[in-house]
C-alpha cells in the first residue's frame, strides 16, 4: 500500500480541525465553557485526545478560534445573501445584523466568547479571526471609509459593546434598541439589512454548515 500524498494528507488534516471547531461550537453552546472539556470535544469530533493539543495550545484557544469560524461564516451568509448587493450601506446593515443575530441565537455561546476575550490571552490570532477581520474591514471599505485603519477597529468596538449589552446577566438591553442605536451612528435605514420583525422568528439552524470540510479561501 502507497503512503499518502502530502495533499491528501494535508486535506485529512484540515477536516480533523474544522471537526474539532464544530464540535467545541456545540458543546459550548449546549453545556457552557466550564463544563466543556477537550476530552469531550475530540469525541464528539471523532478525534484523539492528543489531536487536540496538536492544533490547539488549549481550551480557550480552541473554543476562541471555533466562535470565530461562526462568525465569519454567518457574516459570509448575511452580506452574500439574495438579493445580491455591493451598496455599501446596505451591506453594512446585512453585517450588524448578522452579528446582532448571532448573539440573540446564541447567547450562551457568545456570553462565552466575550467572556474569554476578556482573559489575558485577549484575542487569538488564528484563520478564523483574521478571515472575519477580512470581513469587516471590507465592509467598512465598501461603506465608504477613507480611513478604514481606523473606522474598522470602531466598528469591531461597537459591534463588541452591542453583543456585551445584550448579554449582560439582569440587564440586558434589547436588541432592536442597540440596532437602532447603531443603525443611527452610521446613518442606516432602519428598513435596511433585515430589520426586526419582518420575517417569522425561527428556531436557530443546524451548525454543520458553518464547518464544511470544502476548501474555501481564506479559511483555515
Amino acid at each position: 500500500m502507497s503512503p499518502r500524498s502530502a495533499s491528501v494528507n494535508e486535506e485529512l488534516r484540515r477536516r480533523s480541525r474544522e471537526r474539532l471547531l464544530q464540535a467545541a461550537v456545540e458543546l459550548v453552546d449546549e453545556h457552557g465553557f466550564e463544563a466543556t472539556t477537550l476530552g469531550a470535544i475530540a469525541d464528539r469530533a471523532g478525534s484523539a485526545r492528543g489531536l487536540v493539543s496538536y492544533y490547539f495550545p488549549g481550551k480557550r484557544q480552541l473554543v476562541q478560534s471555533a466562535v470565530h469560524r461562526l462568525m465569519h461564516r454567518t457574516l459570509e451568509e448575511g452580506l452574500e445573501r439574495e438579493p445580491h448587493t455591493e451598496d455599501g450601506r446596505e451591506r453594512l446593515a446585512r453585517a450588524i445584523d448578522a452579528i446582532l443575530g448571532l448573539t440573540r441565537d446564541r447567547p450562551v455561546l457568545m456570553r462565552q466568547h466575550m467572556a474569554g476575550l476578556l482573559q489575558a490571552e485577549g484575542f487569538v490570532q488564528c484563520p478564523e479571526q483574521r478571515r472575519l477581520s477580512e470581513l469587516l474591514g471590507d465592509t467598512v471599505a465598501r461603506y465608504g471609509s477613507h480611513n478604514v485603519t481606523a473606522d474598522y477597529p470602531m466598528l469591531r468596538a461597537l459591534l463588541m459593546g452591542a453583543v456585551y449589552a445584550a448579554l449582560v446577566p439582569g440587564v440586558p438591553m434589547p436588541i432592536p434598541v442597540l440596532r437602532e442605536e447603531l443603525f443611527e451612528r452610521y446613518g442606516l435605514d432602519w428598513e435596511m439589512g433585515t430589520p426586526p420583525g419582518s420575517a417569522p422568528a425561527a428556531e436557530p439552524q443546524e451548525l454543520s454548515r458553518f464547518f464544511a470540510t470544502e476548501d474555501r479561501s481564506g479559511s483555515a
